[in-house]
């Protein structure tokens, strides 16, 4: 789910009375829609079936987020802010008049008559006769029960459980807490996952030696403007392992942003479904969400702020799947499913934010995986939170967070009684099974550790030469320090100084940096060369500033090949050079600052940005405005190294670099977008000389600078607050007391700080994205209006709004339809930039329908207090007219 509260206050107001769309010869299908509307909502594959099967909160039962199966065949499911429900749910097939039984969990202890309310949970597990609750108490302090790891049993064998046990308790909480629980492939052990507000308890073994996590990046480190992550900071998200009884954690992987959940597929590889922080859209830093493959003491280097880790540094490891943009919730796989064979192998991901689950696919790729991706299950709305195979073979998921509206779902294939065979067992590869006895060395010091490892540092195989620098870090650093400093392999030498620079004591640094810098760069691969560099960032990093000789040496060995070929590599070279103040390195990079261009091959995802926007206009619109004016990555990468330079400045080179700044004003991304930029600029100004400070400060777009949450608000006035949560029978008591002599200018001011003109146009000012609102208060009451503004869905209009066009093929595209002709549509997809269309081939849609999703947002006025929204409401009324007698005292 998505990570923010309020968030949505933050994004661009899409329009007033903005809805669906209703279009003539769309194509047509023999596909069967259900008579449920629920189920009707839902794109499905070929062959497969949904039944809608339980609205918890029909029953005051809550938001559940969490789901298991116990020993009996009964799912037990959680309300996020509530209780525990025990469901007995119809097989298949059965006659609609068999309900769903549904009960409370409560806990009773033998000889005691009160009971214990559990729940609150973003994970459940039954194994071992128990049942395993992941309790996140989302801050409750009236709660009993905290955040933590619980095991509840029956040790009467009367079906209630009377025995809790607090197996850990954990120091997190909320979207960004403890989460799922999950039964190891072996069915002997347990694994957990926490988000990266959880701290990290002290373990038993970690997999990587003893924890020295630190920032490690010479990124200038801005944090998150808007204050996001000041709990945890460095180690990020993270798994464990542990035993039944609560015993033995094992730190398993971390440096994850907030991984909900986490799987095996059949050969027992794990992997993890991560998010990202959609705060960072637009910026070089920023990391879609992902799926991991985790291995034994992997890091994956989610840092704060600006100091995230790159996917190519050697030291963590890359995504196998960049997703796109959502929020990742429940994930795993299909093996227990009556599914076709290539589903059953699959990985299914949920995207809570648009509604999609993802099957992904998996191709062994020596220690690692190829991946194709496919979207498998969509709605809009269908906001996913838990999903299971149940065990019957169905796939099993459910709807809600946040208190909004729940179901409870099952899919299956035609009659559910195909595929019911084991699969064959699948073979592993050379690569892999080296890999895992590499991964035999990790947690302790073994004997013949080093000897067996330091000939796999320089392996082929990304995954194999990580696992054995893990292998070598986990024994005494005195039995390889000389090894390293002395290896002539160039490919070793990368990866035995990273582990030296983890491990090491900074009275090694000099020798360090010195081995780096021997042997010709020029002849080493693009792969080792950034890998060389990120040995040299990270020992500088962990072991502070070198001294002057070493320092020069350093940039002798490294200035001759920057500027490299690619933009990878020269950002490991920019941050290296200009953090040692190497000579010419503020000259060479403000030479790239002016002429940097993307790399659009890094920024493939499975799910194109595009056509997110209209899913969920909650968050796609905050998608739509960055898609409308793209920032330059790799120049605000630049512009963000040079920020600490306080050397190397020519009075022209500083001009050009601060009047860079004024047009990055003008671009658009995610809500920290323009406090990241603004923070860069004012580290750079510090290092001005204090006379020039008020011309560079000038320049580079002080006086235009006026952040408010995603962008800069360009209203003379701002809201004044206080806002609250408007409901239309609220707002309408308001606007009852009287509507004469309101202010205009206020009105008009309103207008825009909500953003309503970037799409909606008044007396001629304004976008094109939605309608023309002049005409708006000729037809129109003020409730009315209120109706639109704070229930957009309650109302659907039929001439504004979006089709989904599900794909033969799979998949699905939302859009408004421009025009259309015999073989195609052509579809608008961003309201910001309404030129910018797409073509669906007619041939290649097996049916179109209407979204049930409103492009218009609610919460857009919730930032403006009574007498704000008494004047917004009165320039809308009269249409931009300041001579209108709403304007006018009353008489």
């Amino acid at each position: 789910m998505r990570k923010t509260p309020g968030y949505f206050l933050q994004l661009i107001f899409v329009s007033f009375l903005l809805s669906q769309i209703s279009c003539t010869n769309q194509t047509k299908s023999d596909t069967i829609i259900s008579a449920d509307p629920k189920v009707a909502k839902i794109k499905l594959p070929e062959g497969f079936h949904a039944d809608h099967l339980y609205s918890p909160g029909l029953n005051d039962q809550g938001s559940w987020v969490a789901m298991t199966f116990d020993d009996k065949g009964r799912m037990i499911a959680s309300d996020q802010y509530g209780n525990l429900y025990r469901l007995s749910i119809p097989p298949i097939g059965s006659d609609t008049t068999v309900k769903i039984k549904v009960e409370k969990l409560e806990v009773k202890p033998v000889g005691d008559t009160a009971k214990i309310k559990m729940g609150f949970a973003h994970g459940l597990l039954y194994a071992f006769n128990s049942l395993y609750v992941m309790v996140n108490d989302e801050g409750d302090t009236a709660k009993s029960q905290h955040s933590g790891l619980y095991r509840l049993q029956d040790s009467n064998g009367d079906d209630e459980f009377d025995k809790v046990t607090l197996l850990k308790s954990l120091d997190g909480d909320g979207e960004h807490g403890p989460h799922s629980i999950v039964l190891s492939p072996d069915k002997k052990s347990i694994y957990v996952v926490a988000g990266n507000f959880t701290k990290i308890p002290k373990m038993d073994v970690y997999k990587a030696p003893p924890p020295a996590w630190q920032i490690d990046n010479l990124m200038p480190l801005i944090k998150d403007p808007n204050g996001h992550d000041e709990t945890v900071n460095i180690h990020g998200g993270w798994i464990a392992h542990l035993e039944p009884d609560g015993s033995h954690w094992e730190l398993f992987a971390n440096g994850f942003r907030n991984p909900f959940d986490l799987c095996f597929n059949d050969a027992g590889d794990m992997f993890a479904f991560d998010s990202d922080m959609e705060w960072d859209f637009g910026l070089p830093w920023y990391r879609p969400i992902r799926i991991c493959q985790v291995t034994s003491g992997s890091e994956f280097g989610w840092r704060p702020g600006t100091d995230k880790w790159s996917p190519s540094f050697p030291d963590n490891l890359p995504a196998v799947l960049n997703v796109g943009q959502g929020s990742p919730t429940s994930f795993f796989n299909g093996l227990d499913a009556h599914f076709p064979e290539k589903y059953r192998r699959s990985l299914f991901a949920f995207d809570w934010s648009f509604g999609i689950i993802y099957a992904v696919h998996l191709e062994a790729d020596g220690a690692t995986y190829k991946t194709k991706g496919e979207e498998f299950i969509s709605g809009s709305p269908l906001p996913l939170t838990d999903g299971i195979i149940g065990p019957d073979g169905a796939l099993y998921f459910l709807t809600g967070g946040r208190r909004i509206e729940s179901d409870l779902y099952r899919v299956y294939y035609a009659d559910n009684k195909q595929f019911t065979e084991p699969l064959t067992a699948t073979t592993l590869s050379e690569e892999q099974m080296i890999r895992r006895k590499l991964e035999e060395f990790h947690g302790t010091p073994k004997a013949g550790a080093i000897d067996f490892a330091w000939p796999y540092l320089k392996h082929a195989d990304r995954y194999i030469r990580f696992a054995a620098r893990i292998a070598i870090e986990n024994q005494p650093v005195r039995e390889w320090q000389d090894k390293a400093l002395n290896e002539k392999d160039p490919v070793i030498l990368n990866q035995a100084i990273l582990a030296l620079a983890r491990q090491g004591n900074k009275n090694v640094e000099d020798k360090a940096l010195d081995a780096l810098a021997t042997g010709d760069f020029a002849t080493l691969t693009e792969t080792q060369q950034i890998d060389r560099v990120r040995a040299f960032e990270l020992l500088i990093a962990r072991m502070g500033m070198p001294g002057e000789e070493a320092k020069s040496r350093v940039a002798v060995y490294l200035n001759p090949h920057y500027p490299a070929k690619s933009n990878e590599l020269n950002r490991e070279l920019c941050k290296v050079l200009v953090h040692i103040g190497a000579p010419q390195s503020v000259e060479k990079t403000m030479a790239l600052l002016a002429n940097a261009k993307d790399d659009s091959a890094y920024q493939i995802t499975l799910t194109n940005s595009s056509d997110l926007i209209m899913r969920n206009p909650q968050y796609g619109m905050d998608i739509a405005g960055m898609l409308s004016k793209v920032p330059p990555q790799q120049q605000t990468f630049y512009a963000t190294v040079l920020s600490a330079a306080k050397t190397g400045w020519t009075p022209e080179l500083r001009e050009k670099y601060f009047r860079w700044f004024y047009g990055a004003f003008n671009y658009k991304g995610g809500h920290s977008f323009v406090g990241f930029i603004n923070n860069a600029r004012k580290n750079a100004l510090a290092n001005v000389p204090k006379n020039e400070f008020n011309h560079f400060n000038t320049i580079s777009g002080d006086s235009i600078v006026a952040i408010s949450g995603t962008s800069m608000a360009t209203a003379t006035q701002r809201p004044k607050g206080p806002g609250r949560d408007w409901e239309v029978d609220t707002a309408i008591k308001y606007v009852d007391s009287g509507m004469v002599n309101r202010d205009y200018e206020n009105g008009k001011a309103m207008f825009t700080a909500s953003l309503c003109i970037s799409c909606h146009t008044v007396r001629g000012e304004g976008g094109v994205a939605g309608p023309d609102l002049t005409q708006l208060g000729t037809r129109f009451s003020y409730r009315d209006m209120l109706v639109a503004i704070i229930e957009p869905n309650k109302t659907i209009s039929d001439q504004f709004g979006a089709t989904v066009f599900d794909l033969k093929e799979g998949g699905s595209v939302v859009g408004r339809i421009i025009s259309q002709d015999n073989d195609k549509y052509i579809i608008s997809q961003n309201p910001f930039a309404p030129q910018v269309t797409r073509d669906v081939l007619k041939k290649d849609v097996l049916r179109t329908r209407i979204s049930e999703v409103s492009p218009m947002m609610s919460g857009l006025i919730n930032r403006l207090n009574p007498e704000e929204l008494k004047n917004l409401l009165a320039y809308l009324k009269s249409g931009g007219d300041k001579n209108n007698e709403v304007f006018k005292p009353k008489k």
